[in-house]
C-alpha cells in the first residue's frame, strides 16, 4: 500500500476508535458523574468562588444565552484594548507594533467566534503577550462556549419537561479544566519533544548555506498550537500556519495535529448518545457525518495525489502529485486529508495552501464549510446538525402523515421558523457577501485599487477566492484562499459582520429551540411515533442537508470551482 494512503488510513482509524471512550468520558463530565478528573474539583471551586458563581444554579434558556453573550462581549473589549496597545505591553522582544482599529476589530471578532480568520501574519502581527493573553485565552474560551451550549441542549433534551437547561458557567469551566486542558498538555508535550519551540526569546539569527543570515521567529509556540487544534480554532502562530517547520516539524506532529482537530467534534456526537442514553441515535448521526467526511477525503486525496493535468500535458512526471503549495515532508496525501479535516470542522489551520489545491478539491473544501454540519466545531457542529434534524422531522412527519416529534416533544411552527432562519442565514450571508465584493470588483475598480487590488487571480479562481473568504467566515472556519488581499478596510469589516451573525444567531436559535421543546409536555413513544434513530431517517436528514446546500451553492460553484476544473 502507498505509504501516504496508509498514513491517512491510520489517522482515520485512530479517530474512530478513540472518539468512543472520549465521548463516554465527556458525557460523564457534563452529567457530573464520578471520573478520573475529579481532582480538578478544588481548582474549579476556586474559580467559582473568586468569580462569585454558583455552579448549582439552574438557568432557563434565556438566562443561559444572556450569560453566554455577555461573557463574549466582555472578552471582545478585552482583546480590542490589548491589540491596539500591544506595542506598549511586555513580552515583545521583536518590537512588533500595534494593530490598527479595523484589524483589531476583525481579529477580536474572529477569535471570539471561534473562527480565527487572520488578516495578519502571526510572527509580525502579534506580540508574545497578545499571543498568550488574547489569542490562546480566546481559543480556550470560545471552544468551551460552544461545548457549554451543546451541554445545555443535551441536558434540556434529557429531561422530560423542564424550564431550565443547566448552568452555563458549570459547563464552561468543566469544558476547560477537564477536557481541553488535559488534552492540550498531552499534545503540547509531543510537540515539544518533536522540536516545536517553547520559550520567550526573540528571533534567532542563523547562517544559511549560501553564507548569508536569516532571522527565524520563536516564542511560546508549543503552548498555543495544541488548543488551536483541539478547540477547532485554527489560528496560526506563524503566518503560514501548520505548514511552518517549527509549528509542525515532523510527520508525527502532522498526524497528531490533524487528529487533534477532529477528535473532540467526533467524540461530542457520541457524548450526546451517552448523555441521553440513546446510543443508537448518536450512531446514526455519527454515521452520516463519517460518510460525508470519507467521501470528501476520497475526492481530495484522488485529486491531489494525481496531480495537475496541465503539467502532465507538458510531459513532466508528477510522482508526488500536485505539490504546489505543499510541504514535501507532509506530501500531497497528508495535505489532502488535512484540507478535509479542517473544513468539516470549524478549524481554519492549514498544512498546505488551499489556494493551490485542485479546483474540485477547493470545491469540496468550500462545500464542507457551506454545509457546515459534518462534525463541525466543538459543540456547535452537532448543534448545526440538530437544526436539520428538526427540519427533517417536520418534513418527514408531513410526508407520512405523523405528528412531527423529536424525542417525545412536538415540533411545531415556532421551532420550525427558528430552524429555517438558522438554516437559511448561512447561505444568505455567504452569497450576499460574495455578490457585493464581486460587484465592487467589477464596477468600482477605483475603490478596489485603493485597497490594493484584492485579487491576484482574476477570472474563475478570483471568484473562488472571494467565495471562500465569506464561506470561511460564515462557517467559523478561518482558512482562506490566500491569493486574496484581505487585510483592508472592506474585508476586515464585512468579514467581521458575517462572523458575528454566523456565530451567535445560530447558537441563539439552537438553544432557543431546545429550551422551547424542553418546556413542552413529554409524549411517550407509540406505534405512530416517527423513529429518528434509524438508517432511513439518517438518509432523510442527509438528503435535506444536501438539497439545501445544492440549491444554495451550485450556481456560484458553476461559475467558480467547476468552471475552473473544466478549463484545465
Amino acid at each position: 500500500m502507498n505509504t501516504e494512503i496508509l498514513g491517512i488510513a491510520i489517522q482515520i482509524i485512530l479517530l474512530v476508535v478513540l472518539s468512543y471512550p472520549l465521548g463516554k468520558y465527556i458525557a460523564k463530565v457534563y452529567k457530573g458523574e464520578k471520573c478520573w478528573s475529579d481532582f480538578m474539583t478544588s481548582i474549579e471551586n476556586f474559580i467559582y468562588k473568586i468569580c462569585g458563581i454558583d455552579p448549582k444554579e439552574e438557568m432557563g434558556w434565556k438566562k443561559f444565552l444572556k450569560t453566554l453573550l455577555i461573557l463574549n462581549a466582555f472578552w471582545f473589549l478585552w482583546g480590542m484594548v490589548l491589540l491596539v496597545i500591544q506595542h506598549l505591553l511586555p513580552l515583545n522582544p521583536d518590537g512588533n507594533g500595534p494593530q490598527t482599529p479595523d484589524q483589531a476589530f476583525n481579529t477580536c471578532i474572529s477569535f471570539m467566534v471561534n473562527c480565527n480568520l487572520q488578516h495578519y501574519s502571526g510572527e509580525s502581527g502579534l506580540t508574545y503577550f497578545t499571543q498568550l493573553f488574547v489569542i490562546m485565552l480566546f481559543q480556550f474560551i470560545t471552544a468551551a462556549t460552544g461545548m457549554a451550549a451543546m451541554a445545555g441542549i443535551m441536558k434540556s433534551i434529557s429531561l422530560k419537561t423542564t424550564r431550565t437547561i443547566g448552568n452555563f458557567w458549570y459547563f464552561l469551566v468543566r469544558s476547560c479544566t477537564r477536557i481541553l486542558l488535559p488534552l492540550s498538555l498531552i499534545v503540547g508535550f509531543i510537540l515539544i519533544v518533536q522540536g516545536t519551540p517553547m520559550g520567550f526569546d526573540g528571533k534567532m539569527t542563523i547562517p544559511t548555506l549560501e553564507g548569508g543570515e536569516q532571522t527565524v521567529s520563536q516564542g511560546p509556540t508549543a503552548a498555543i498550537v495544541p488548543i488551536k487544534q483541539l478547540g477547532t480554532n485554527g489560528g496560526g502562530y506563524f503566518g503560514v500556519n501548520s505548514s511552518h517547520p517549527l509549528e509542525n516539524p515532523t510527520y508525527l506532529t502532522n498526524m497528531v495535529e490533524c487528529w487533534s482537530i477532529l477528535i473532540i467534534p467526533m467524540a461530542m456526537v457520541l457524548a450526546f448518545g451517552f448523555y441521553l442514553k440513546r446510543k443508537k441515535l448518536a450512531y446514526s448521526i455519527y454515521g452520516v457525518m463519517l460518510f460525508a467526511f470519507l467521501v470528501g477525503v476520497g475526492i481530495n486525496t484522488y485529486q491531489e495525489m494525481n496531480g495537475n493535468p496541465r503539467i502532465d500535458d507538458m510531459g513532466i512526471a508528477q510522482e508526488n502529485g500536485a505539490m504546489e503549495g505543499k510541504e514535501i515532508r507532509i506530501g500531497s496525501g497528508g495535505t489532502a486529508l488535512w484540507s478535509i479535516v479542517t473544513t468539516v470542522t470549524s478549524n481554519g489551520s492549514v498544512n498546505g495552501m488551499h489556494d493551490s489545491t485542485m479546483p474540485l478539491s477547493g470545491m469540496m473544501e468550500m462545500l464542507n464549510m457551506q454545509i457546515n454540519t459534518w462534525f463541525g466545531g466543538v459543540g456547535v457542529g452537532w448543534m448545526n446538525y440538530y437544526t436539520f434534524i428538526i427540519i427533517a422531522v417536520f418534513i418527514s412527519g408531513l410526508m407520512v402523515g405523523r405528528t412531527p416529534e423529536f424525542l417525545g416533544k412536538k415540533v411545531e411552527a415556532r421551532e420550525m421558523k427558528i430552524a429555517t432562519i438558522v438554516a437559511l442565514l448561512h447561505p444568505f450571508v455567504i452569497l450576499v457577501g460574495t455578490a457585493l465584493s464581486s460587484y465592487l470588483y467589477a464596477h468600482n475598480p477605483e475603490f478596489v485599487e485603493s485597497e490594493g487590488g484584492w485579487l491576484n487571480n482574476p477570472g474563475f479562481h478570483g471568484l473562488s477566492e472571494m467565495l471562500y473568504e465569506y464561506t470561511s467566515c460564515a462557517a467559523n472556519n478561518g482558512s482562506g484562499f490566500e491569493g486574496l488581499g484581505d487585510n483592508t478596510w472592506f474585508w476586515n469589516y464585512t468579514c467581521g459582520l458575517v462572523l458575528i451573525l454566523s456565530r451567535f444567531i445560530p447558537i441563539v436559535g439552537q438553544v432557543a429551540i431546545a429550551g422551547l421543546l424542553a418546556e413542552k409536555k413529554f409524549i411517550p413513544e407509540s406505534a405512530g411515533t416517527l423513529k429518528t434513530d434509524t438508517v432511513t431517517f439518517g438518509v432523510m436528514t442527509f438528503a435535506v442537508i444536501f438539497i439545501i446546500a445544492a440549491l444554495s451553492f451550485f450556481p456560484v460553484h458553476a461559475l467558480s470551482t467547476i468552471a475552473e476544473h473544466f478549463s484545465l
